[in-house]
């Protein structure tokens, strides 16, 4: 989703829920604390009003969020093999997408990137370049409320063979030019665009937003 497809109200609700988280942090007194919880509350009545979705989901994703409001990180790994790019199937909802998902604390982006695909697909890779990183600012359902940038690698398979996960339901390796459904909040044509670009000029640099 671009900056200029995010919905008016996703982005005053975004706005409000990371100032109050922020101001939750550094609160000092009572009334600012409770303050800061209105504004909380405030974002989640925006959110659930126009997603259809209950007030409370919200407020407790963002009860879930302390410290200061940062970005989230989404980590993608790209493969080819034979000139075809390796996608798997979301259990969540049945389309194709990158392996790879929400990073982790206390892992470097490679390591990360890496673990994701093997559990994903069941192929074992090893990262060699940075395809991009991008702003992921994905909107609407709860998991994806949140500002997100989503950074993708190219790899190399080393070892492995296809295989499911608790996550994914099939491993298919795919011809650029005739694509399955894609899960469009993990991974859209625009990323697939600059594999496909970085395979064709090794020295592209990584892009960025």
């Amino acid at each position: 989703m671009t900056q200029a497809c995010v919905p008016k109200w996703l982005e005053w609700a975004r706005e409000i829920q990371a100032l109050s988280q922020i101001g939750l942090t550094f609160s000092s007194n009572e009334h600012q604390t409770a303050n800061f919880h209105r504004l909380q509350e405030i974002a989640a009545e925006m959110a659930g009003l126009n997603s259809g979705l209950e007030q409370g989901d919200f407020l407790q994703s963002f009860s879930a969020q302390p410290g200061y409001a940062t970005a989230k990180i989404d980590v993608r790994g790209a493969a080819v093999r034979q000139d075809q790019i390796l996608l798997v199937q979301e259990r969540s909802d049945q389309h194709w997408c990158l392996p790879g998902g929400w990073a982790d604390v206390g892992e470097t982006p490679s390591a990360m990137v890496a673990r994701e695909f093997f559990e994903e697909s069941g192929f074992v890779v090893h990262p060699k370049k940075l395809i991009g990183v991008f702003d992921a600012n994905r909107g609407g359902r709860p998991l994806e409320f949140f500002h997100a940038y989503k950074v993708v690698f190219l790899c190399d398979i080393v070892s492995g063979a296809a295989r499911t996960s608790l996550e994914t339901q099939a491993v298919d390796f795919f011809n650029f030019d005739s694509l399955p459904p894609l899960s469009t909040n993990r991974t859209n044509l625009r990323h697939l665009g600059e594999i496909r670009a970085h395979l064709r000029d090794e020295t592209r640099p990584a892009t960025f937003d």
